[in-house]
């Protein structure tokens, strides 16, 4: 797509809830000792080898993760990579704001949500997703761009093969 003849990049939006900033510190046998910082170097990497550019957000507010999704809708985004932490198991909010925009949405989980806590094996945000990930580390967000760039039918710019 170009607008007065410069191309314009496919944005994917990334979002994470709360607590994801205190990636690495935060218990470190459950979620590693990646920080959010590796997450987003990840992130712009992996979209970069499918010519998509990866914005990538967090919040500990539930309000400001619904505003990004709004306006992932109003700036035309081709997908949500989204971890909505403990957001994905109590907010409907969330749900709703992502299901009204209708943008492929993948969730991501970086430890496995049903081998934890009873309370941690609902998600109300994936139901908003056409895929969720959980339990691959911070690689999760990886294996969910790769998925979201064919969905979107966005091709590898690269020769390197990844599973």
């Amino acid at each position: 797509m170009t607008v007065s003849g410069i191309l314009m990049a496919k944005t994917i939006y990334v979002l994470n809830g709360p607590n994801l900033n205190m990636l690495g510190t935060r218990e470190p046998d459950t979620y590693g000792h990646a920080t959010l910082a590796d997450v987003e170097k990840l992130c712009a990497e992996t979209a970069s080898d499918f010519g998509l550019t990866a914005d990538c957000r967090q919040s500990n507010s539930e309000g400001e993760l619904i505003d990004f999704i709004h306006e992932a809708h109003a700036k035309k985004a081709v997908g949500i990579i989204i971890n909505a932490g403990g957001y994905s198991h109590t907010s409907i909010a969330l749900h709703d704001a992502l299901a009204a925009v209708k943008i492929p949405t993948v969730e991501v989980h970086i430890s496995n949500i049903h081998a934890r806590e009873d309370f941690r094996h609902h998600s109300f945000t994936a139901k908003a997703a056409f895929a969720t990930l959980s339990g691959f580390g911070i690689d999760g967000y990886r294996l969910a761009i790769t998925g979201l760039a064919a969905r979107i039918g966005a091709v590898s710019l690269s020769k390197k093969v990844k599973p």
